[in-house]
């Protein structure tokens, strides 16, 4: 027997009755109940109270409900996986092979093409399926957070465990993780997910319309959505299934993903293949038998050069490179959401960056405080140094300008025993100033005495966040405001002298701010100012944001410092040197930003940099813009707003650039969504910019999109590796066939159709496979990025794979062919048949043959790990994959030559050592061959620097 005992709620503890069995309430089912019955009855029927739940009745009730996720019904489409494998143009072509061998009447041969068809599509399904698990998998590297009460306090939780019951602290930018009421505040919520509208409702507390829809009440929030602005708390009524999403989650079971351009592009080609399989096959059929070949022999003609042409791994190999690519991004702190993506970082042209935490550590440390009656500078300890140090208005009105830039915050602070152990959560730069607060001992006593009334929030666009409080025991209302020196003086027309005076603000004294202003930028200090004004005592409190922010008194400026990290100069002279451009796009100072974006490296550079500011942008036309753009100046734009972001990106990829955007907040999710790649931060980045990107930094670094790009490079130079290297052993396979075609059987067949079934089946996955993982090749980062309309298959590509590596490989698989078949007595006509003096070298003659194609495949795998540099440069060793790969091959090359039982199987036999040692130089001259050729291509066109083209088209 199980006993169950229940820790009393808050309401029971307070003396309340005690509420029936969690089994018994079912809140989720009448959310209509929860929408107008009045706050008291919710949390009774929810067994709740304003102060949440403990964690320990959250985690029962977590435990019953089951997590807060969303599932997928019908998951389970396997069987029809494994099918779509045997339909693939590649499969059918092998198909057609196996039909063609059954009406020639081999049936042996037929059943081994079978095989192989079966084997290959376990395989590709097996791959795709560890592919699919790879990228789901990323979800681990950003779980999705809530902010819920528990046991009264605020906490931070996985989303995935809130319940019913557990009350949600909701902010801007938050995604909102579950179904739930209003219990206080108000907030601007984004419901396009459920209901398509993009324009934002406003959700306030209250009792809802028993008329209206749910989705349309007033105070109810629903999982999915996105919190634009405002602040609430709200009590969870339904997680999981059982909301909104869910629900509409579960009528639709059809869960489908589009293909990666490279995909399709090499869908394209496999297409192509098989086309070309046939028409070559069907048109050297009646060419066999016009030269003399029997029926059977024609259509074992047929049915090789059907199977040659078989690249049979490579779509599921490029797939599960593009995974195994994400995976090691997610790794280096850069999660990428879409496989289609990793190819597109490698052609990235410029970088759209913030600065504030991209370029900068975003610690924000106040180093200098500014009055009218002098300055300061601040320490790591909170200590205040004024200047000069005898004028006794000094320390009151430092006071008065932290108090008031204190009380015009949303962050919150913790304890503050040290720099090191303060607590604190919200926006870098409120945390500062907290900081200072707190460590200076300054401000505390008159901040707590403050009663906000009203909060107007941080506007991108204006550059100033106010409040509305209530001071003191007399209840004075004061107006607070803090934001751009732009923004704030032009509304403030008196200047504190003193804590309890002011005087008119002057045309002289407004000189000496821009002075002031500019001294503290060139040292890329970030100002913030300081105001504020008394509201009438017969007056109301201002709801209109305009009326609040006018007629302000300066009470001083405050300067901060936001370190640049430590690699962002050398990711930038990576990205330089990468052919990338650079361009700063921040809502900062444009003397500030100019001097942090020349400290860590940006418009350094010949092309030298140009400080655009919001107004400026604003004011171009959009030629202008384009012609500014064009140019390969690095580009500066100094308080841009979220719209600015937006109209770059649009017009950066209007010019045929790739671009990839930085953002954190909410306001930046267009631009994140209209670039070619999205750049969310996961740490100090909203939810809703994090949803909208394609890219989430877990780290928040510069240095991590470089890593990136290069990463993306890699990837993409990798499938044209294991491409190469597949297309160059197709002639070797092929030749011979036509060979024995063209010469009407005079010349013995030198491979049959099972020996090429043994080199698509047994030695060529494991090399391409490795070839995925190759690492960066020297010099991936010192080109241009490619044009993005570039395919992944170029003519070069295939000059190289058939009209070099493959025409080698063929001619020494027919050397080591014939010289078998020489040494043993033959000549022309003669016979090899079965019974035939000559069957035994015949047989040794085509092991040579095959065993030299999987040698030539060894050098064209050594030779393809490069497209340009010597392999001494990258190393021998440096992919232990390709050895393991190429020791597994020889191993298993090894089993069908000297396995007696595997004999009558493929055609093979066993080799003495002069035979071996024909084949033995033949890795060395195809990879010897093509480091000739890249030694002479380097020599014939050195590696230009790359430059960042101010124009570039195929877009």
């Amino acid at each position: 027997m199980t006993v169950t005992v229940t820790e009393p709620n808050a309401a029971e503890r307070a003396g309340g009755s005690a509420a029936p069995p969690i089994n018994s309430v079912e809140p989720a089912d009448e959310p209509e109940m929860a929408t107008t019955a009045s706050l008291q009855l919710v949390f009774r029927n929810l067994r709740s109270s304003a102060s949440g739940l403990s964690a320990r009745e959250a985690a029962r009730r977590l435990i019953i409900d089951g997590p807060n996720q969303i599932t997928r019904r019908g998951k389970p489409q396997w069987p029809r996986e494994l099918l779509a494998q045997f339909t693939a143009p590649l499969a059918l072509l092998l198909i057609a092979a196996a039909v063609l061998a059954a009406i020639s009447g081999s049936l042996p041969l037929a059943i081994a093409i079978l095989a192989v068809i079966l084997l290959n599509a376990v395989f590709a399904f097996f791959q795709e399926r560890h592919a699919e698990h790879a990228v789901e998998a990323l979800a681990a590297y950003l779980p999705a957070q809530a902010r819920v009460l528990r046991d009264g306090e605020a906490t931070n939780v996985p989303a995935s465990t809130l319940v019913a019951g557990d009350v949600m602290l909701i902010d801007e930018g938050d995604r909102i993780s579950a179904d739930g009421r209003l219990v206080s505040g108000s907030v601007e919520v984004d419901l396009s997910t459920l209901t398509g509208e993009s324009q934002p409702l406003t959700r306030t507390s209250g009792t809802g319309d028993t008329d209206a829809d749910l989705l349309a009440a007033a105070n109810m929030l629903f999982s999915g959505s996105a919190c634009i602005s405002g602040q609430a708390q709200a009590i969870v009524t339904a997680t999981g299934m059982r909301t909104q999403i869910g629900r509409i989650a579960a009528l639709s079971e059809r869960v489908g993903s589009d293909s990666s351009p490279l995909e399709v592009q090499v869908k394209k080609v496999a297409k192509l293949i098989a086309i070309v399989s046939i028409v070559v096959a069907a048109a050297f059929l009646p060419l066999g038998l016009a030269a003399g070949l029997s029926t059977a022999a024609a259509i074992s003609f047929a049915i090789g050069m059907l199977v040659a042409n078989v690249p049979e791994g490579l779509l599921p190999t490029i797939t599960l490179a593009l995974a195994v690519g994400v995976q090691n991004l997610a790794r280096r702190g850069a999660v990428v959401k879409r496989l289609s993506a990793v190819e597109t970082l490698g052609s990235t042209t410029v970088i759209c960056t913030d600065k504030t935490g991209t370029l900068t550590q975003n610690r924000m440390q106040v180093t200098d405080l500014w009055t009218a009656s002098g300055a300061a500078t601040c320490d790591d300890a909170g200590r205040i140094v004024w200047t000069p140090p005898t004028d006794h208005r000094l320390e009151p009105l430092g006071d008065l300008l932290v108090s008031t830039a204190v009380s015009c915050c949303t962050a919150t602070i913790g304890r503050a025993d040290s720099s090191e152990s303060i607590e604190a959560t919200g926006d870098p730069t409120e945390i500062a100033l907290l900081r200072l607060a707190a460590l200076s001992d300054r401000s505390a006593a008159k901040v707590s005495g403050d009663r906000r009334q009203t909060l107007f929030r941080f506007d991108p666009r204006l550059r100033l966040m106010s409040v509305v409080d209530r001071t003191g025991e007399t209840g004075e209302l004061w107006v607070k405001t803090k934001g751009a020196p732009e923004a704030v003086l032009p509304r403030c027309v008196t200047v504190a002298l003193s804590a309890s005076t002011s005087r008119a603000l002057t045309e002289q004294d407004r000189n000496g701010l821009a002075d002031a202003i500019g001294k503290y930028g060139h040292r890329g200090l970030r100002l913030i100012a300081v105001a504020r004004r008394q509201i009438d005592a017969a007056s109301s409190v201002p709801t209109e944001r305009n009326l609040a922010e006018a007629d302000l008194c300066l009470v001083g400026m405050v300067a901060m410092l936001d370190p640049p990290r430590p690699q962002a100069r050398d990711a930038i002279a990576r990205a330089h040197q990468a052919g990338i451009r650079l361009l700063v796009v921040t809502g900062d100072n444009g003397v500030t930003a100019t001097e942090i974006a020349r400290q860590v490296g940006i418009g350094t550079g010949p092309a030298g940099s140009a400080t655009i500011t919001g107004d400026e942008l604003e004011a171009m036309t959009e030629r202008q813009l384009d012609v500014l753009l064009r140019t390969p100046t690095e580009i500066i734009f100094a308080r841009s707003s979220p719209e600015a972001k937006l109209r770059i990106a649009d017009t950066l990829r209007s010019l045929g650039e790739v671009v990839a955007m930085t953002g954190d907040g909410v306001n930046d999710a267009p631009a994140l969504r209209a670039a070619d790649i999205g750049v969310a931060m996961g740490r100090s980045g909203t939810e809703v910019a994090r949803q909208a990107a394609t890219m989430v930094l877990t780290d928040d670094n510069f240095a991590t999109i470089v890593d990136a790009v290069q990463e993306g490079r890699r990837i993409y130079d990798n499938v044209r590796k294991f491409i190469l290297y597949i297309f160059a052993h197709a002639v070797p396979e092929i030749v011979p066939f036509m060979l024995f075609a063209l010469s009407g059987g005079a010349i013995p067949l030198p491979l049959t159709v099972m020996q090429l079934l043994a080199i698509d089946l047994l030695t060529d996955t494991l090399p391409a496979l490795a070839l995925s993982r190759e690492p960066a090749e020297p010099g991936t980062m010192s080109r241009a990025p490619r044009p993005p309309g570039e395919g992944v298959i170029r003519w070069s590509l295939l000059a190289r794979a058939w009209g070099f590596l493959g025409v080698i490989s063929a001619a020494l698989v027919l050397c080591g062919f014939f010289l078998t078949l020489n040494q043993g007595g033959w000549h022309l006509h003669a016979a090899t048949g079965s019974g035939t003096p000559l069957h035994h070298v015949y047989q040794q003659a085509t092991t040579v043959a095959w065993l030299g194609i999987v040698a030539c495949q060894i050098g064209t795998a050594m030779a393809a790990r490069t497209d340009r540099a010597s392999l001494r440069r990258t190393g021998l060793t440096s992919n232990p994959l390709l050895l393991g790969a190429i020791g597994i091959e020889l191993a298993l090359a090894a089993a069908l030559v000297y396995l007696p039982w595997l004999h009558p199987v493929f055609g093979t036999a066993a080799l003495h050592p002069g035979q071996l040692l024909v084949v033995l130089p033949f890795p060395l001259i195809v990879w010897g061959a093509d480091e000739i050729r890249r030694a002479i291509q380097r020599q014939r066109h050195p590696a230009d620097p790359p430059t960042f083209s101010p124009h570039r088209t195929g877009h």
